[in-house]
């Protein structure tokens, strides 16, 4: 499978370290807006083609999926774009930026027989089947809630802290526990609710309460101006489970209700953890699908409707700019 990146920034880098780790696909074309930095990124990384312009690299016929590296502003634009080449689309999180531009994706790619999904990488972790195990195993009872957060010192780089670039924590980090509470106790959600702290007109720090069918709740908080220790726990009736890292777990801890730790489990090694996503599309493009399993559209399309919500109630509407 030949795998072209389309933009050549932080995140582009990380997928180029990931592929060139990779035996079973082809890192073959990066698309920038300026040649030469498309030429440096493909020397560096090692990718067959360089291409001064996005519309130029999307009619080179060799390429099999594209990934979509760009701000969450240019998502939809540039999804669309690939898309409408015939190009099969892999597009970092959050997927666009809003609900809306994810509907209208989908219904392009089913139209045109193309894979469209969200790289949130800790969809398609091992870790995430590790977790799931353990709390069917039922060793901490039932669950009945959690606690998740993901923060970063990240308020110097543009694209957080612009309202055109569809900037603050919630589309960035939020994204992340969300996703988590979701993972763990599904997607019956009865009510949402938020408050957030605002600096430059984008949100900086925010706290949600998720309430789920069943009487399950789920407390995040996620933010673009502190570290925080990035742990998920989830609790049960008979014991608990501590997930260091929900952003990419690196040890998953169970204990009982003395407390105790009971059992500890390490997700195995990886080349970046982006791994993942590459593969469940090369396996969902060979299988002829245009969704991948592990987060379907329908997914996507509700975790975004959970992020339009809480803007929403916080008066917060971002520029179109497509």
């Amino acid at each position: 499978m030949k795998i072209a990146i389309l933009g050549a920034g932080r995140i582009a880098v990380h997928m180029a370290e990931t592929l060139a780790g990779m035996d079973d696909v082809e890192a073959y074309a990066v698309g920038a807006r300026e040649l030469e930095r498309a030429e440096a990124f493909a020397e560096k990384y090692g990718f067959t083609k360089a291409y001064g312009s996005y519309e130029e690299m999307l009619a080179d016929k060799e390429i099999d999926l594209v990934y979509i590296a760009t701000p969450h502003s240019h998502h939809y634009k540039h999804a669309k774009m690939c898309l409408e080449a015939g190009k099969n689309v892999l597009c970092e999180k959050s997927f666009t930026v809003n609900a809306d531009q994810a509907r209208a994706l989908f219904k392009l790619a089913e139209e045109k027989n193309l894979l469209s999904t969200e790289a949130i990488w800790t969809r398609y972790m091992p870790s995430r089947k590790m977790i799931q195990d353990i709390v069917e195993s039922g060793v901490i009872g039932e669950v009945t809630s959690l606690t998740a957060n993901l923060s970063y010192a990240v308020t110097e780089k543009e694209r957080i802290r612009k309202p055109e670039l569809a900037g603050g924590a919630l589309l960035d980090v939020g994204v992340y526990p969300i996703n988590f509470a979701s993972m763990v106790l599904g997607e019956n959600l009865k009510a949402v609710q938020s408050s957030a702290i605002f600096e430059g007109g984008v949100d900086i720090l925010e706290t949600i309460i998720m309430n789920f069918e069943g009487n399950k709740m789920a407390t995040l908080q996620s933010g673009v101006r502190e570290i925080s220790d990035r742990m998920g726990s989830i609790f049960g009736t008979k014991g608990y489970i501590q997930v260091q890292n929900i952003n990419n777990p690196e040890k998953i801890t169970v204990f009982n209700q003395n407390h105790e730790e009971t059992a500890s489990y390490f997700p195995p090694k990886q080349i970046t953890g982006y791994e993942y996503e590459v593969r469940a599309c090369k396996k969902a493009l060979e299988e002829g699908k245009i969704e991948c399993p592990e987060m379907p559209h329908a997914e996507t399309v509700r975790i975004m409707e959970i992020m339009d919500g809480l803007r929403k109630s916080w008066g917060y509407e971002i520029p179109e700019v497509y």
